[in-house]
């Protein structure tokens, strides 16, 4: 027969009482050191012992009091810390998606702590008192920046595009390259978007060719937007063709349609002058007479996560106007580290100042200076330390397939320790740092490591080298 609770041999009389665990040396630290509240400790406690129990259930031996303790500790100083943490970017993935995309400059993060622990003129005119509008603070930068009559933004690219097609096509048709219907990031594709606004999806041409004429053949009286969408993640490669951009703004003038171009990432800089395949620039497609143009604000323009829209200033006034537009707008620190990138650009210092134009420019010479640095730093400490050559990566969607060379700090696993056991450690570093591996070697691109990381990095790496015949955790400093 089945143990009931009573019977000796019961296993759920070996999990602790709630009231022997609050009063355990551990927990007491928690809350009268470290000041976590007693109501916060006892709900992580109940719903530990309540897990043990159902583990007990289906058979599972039960912990002990102090495996049941460690994991009370763990998990509320787990919480109370909060889990959104700082990391090392050593991968050579330059707009991480994964880890955060862009880093902000200095002065953006400066702009941002200004306006996040006082007041600001966020919707106030300060000439004349009266209410003002948030958009004003970026809208006059969007326009002289890329050419266009004027601009705004939303939170983030996807949602420029929704509130595009849901101001000027719901109920209306939407005409788009077959083989632009693409699916971006986290299985979000754009027939569905495009289907979210109330707009209805008419493809044109074929996957690998679609011609001007295949436009003009599908125009009919319900017609409102040509939509292109620039492959910025994928490319299709051989037999191919696509309509140009002028032809496209031709097409759409004679029949009074509206030319929609989202570049994804999007670039106010020019790629190639970095030996990268030329990505083109909003700029570009707004003189080729694109009448609304949508990118991100934080791939390759380097900022805050947003949805920059620019255009023709009739379109964008409409646009202001709509109702998607207060349930997209952007928050104040969003703004203001959109307006101190920006003015980056209007002042011709973007390739020095934001981060992710620094690690596109950086010179090969620079990295591998930085690469010896870090391999002599570790010479005593790691066995086998080297520099290879290798490649780093823009990512986020960004120039797919196109690399640059950089120089990698290789580290080969140590005895008793798998590559994976190494990066799961440094993984649990504070900052956490993420890095590459291969044939259990650890890879570190110095490309993605902002200057002032170094020391932190190098002296987590020391924590974890061995010398050849020792695995242990902690050395002395070089």
């Amino acid at each position: 027969m089945p143990d009931t609770p009573n019977e000796p041999s019961n296993p759920y009389r070996l999990l602790p009482a709630i009231d022997k665990l609050l009063t355990s040396a551990p927990l007491q630290r928690l809350m009268e050191v470290e000041g976590l509240p007693r109501d916060f400790i006892t709900a992580i406690a109940r719903e530990r012992l309540d897990l043990a129990r159902q583990n007990i259930r289906q058979g599972v031996a039960p912990l002990s009091s102090q495996q049941l303790l460690d994991e009370i500790e763990s998990l509320a100083k787990t919480i109370s810390n909060g889990n959104l943490r700082e990391v090392i970017n050593a991968t050579g993935v330059i707009v991480h998606t994964n880890i955060g995309r862009a880093p902000l400059s200095i002065e953006a993060v400066a702009a941002v702590n200004k306006v996040a622990i006082g007041y600001s003129n966020l919707e106030y005119e300060l000439e004349t008192g009266e209410r003002g509008s948030r958009m004003s603070h970026i809208s006059d930068l969007i326009a002289r920046l890329t050419g266009a009559e004027a601009g705004m933004a939303v939170n983030n690219n996807a949602a420029a595009v929704l509130m595009v097609l849901s101001a000027f096509a719901r109920a209306k048709e939407v005409l788009i390259s077959r083989g632009q219907a693409v699916e971006i990031g986290g299985s979000f594709r754009v027939p569905d978007v495009i289907a979210q606004s109330g707009g209805k999806l008419v493809d044109v041409g074929t996957t690998n060719k679609t011609y001007i004429r295949d436009y003009e053949n599908a125009i009919n009286p319900n017609t409102a937007i040509i939509l292109q969408v620039h492959s910025s993640n994928f490319k299709v490669v051989g037999f191919t063709h696509s309509a140009k951009l002028e032809e496209l703004v031709q097409l759409a003038n004679a029949h009074n349609l509206i030319v929609v171009e989202d570049l994804g990432s999007g670039t106010l800089l020019d790629t190639a002058q970095y030996g990268l395949s030329h990505e083109p620039t909003v700029q570009e497609s707004i003189s080729k007479g694109v009448h609304l143009v949508t990118f991100s604000g934080d791939k390759l323009l380097g900022g805050a996560q947003a949805g920059i829209i620019a255009g023709r200033k009739d379109l964008i006034d409409k646009l202001k106007k709509h109702p998607l537009a207060r349930a997209l707008r952007l928050d104040k620190m969003t703004i203001a580290a959109l307006q101190a990138t920006f003015l980056h650009y209007l002042k011709g210092e973007a390739e020095h100042k934001i981060p992710v134009w620094q690690m596109i420019s950086m010179s090969q010479a620079e990295i591998l200076q930085r690469a010896k640095s870090w391999q002599a730093v570790l010479a005593n400490c790691w066995e086998g330390a080297t520099i290879v050559e290798g490649l780093s990566t823009v990512g986020g969607g960004s120039l797919p397939s196109e690399t640059l060379p950089t120089y990698l700090l290789a580290l080969p696993a140590i005895p008793g320790k798998s590559a994976a056991m190494l990066t799961a450690a440094l993984r649990q570093q504070r900052p956490a740092i993420i890095c590459r591996v291969e044939r259990e070697t650890l890879l570190l691109d110095p490309r993605t490591v902002l200057p002032d990381q170094d020391d932190i990095l190098l002296d987590a790496l020391k924590k974890n080298c061995s010398f050849p015949t020792s695995s242990r955790l902690d050395f002395p400093t070089s």
